[in-house]
């Protein structure tokens, strides 16, 4: 999924826009890597998000969360992403990812207000 520069969040763009040649290849880059291997769209983008909550940006997260939320993943799965972080990378850095991922998941998300929720394990 290639975006537009003018759609990206304000570091990217102008990056995007400054630079477009170093914004293509880092865009044919990502699109390489996610033909490298077997993994299906959904498994990728839970990954790419896990691989985010990681290494701590914010950035990042906000980014994969969009895009899982517009490949149809449902917030309660990226939420889980960063309740399964917690033993790999400690509860504050797996706590910071979640606020990160209620930032972007959190608004309007089917008629519930922003903030934490408890995921549904029914």
């Amino acid at each position: 999924m290639t975006i537009a520069p003018e759609e990206l969040p304000s570091g990217a763009s102008e990056v995007a826009q400054a630079f477009p040649e170093v914004w293509a290849a880092y865009a044919a880059l990502g699109k390489a890597c996610a033909e490298a291997g077997p993994l299906d769209r959904r498994t990728a983008r839970l990954v790419k998000l896990a691989l985010a909550v990681g290494a701590q940006s914010e950035g990042a997260v906000h980014s994969h969360v969009r895009r899982a939320l517009a490949d149809g993943l449902h917030p309660e799965e990226l939420r889980h992403v960063a309740i399964l972080a917690i033993p790999t990378v400690g509860l504050p850095q797996a706590a910071k990812g979640l606020t990160w991922i209620e930032d972007i998941a959190g608004r309007g998300a089917a008629g519930s207000p922003p903030g934490l929720h408890r995921m549904d394990r029914s």
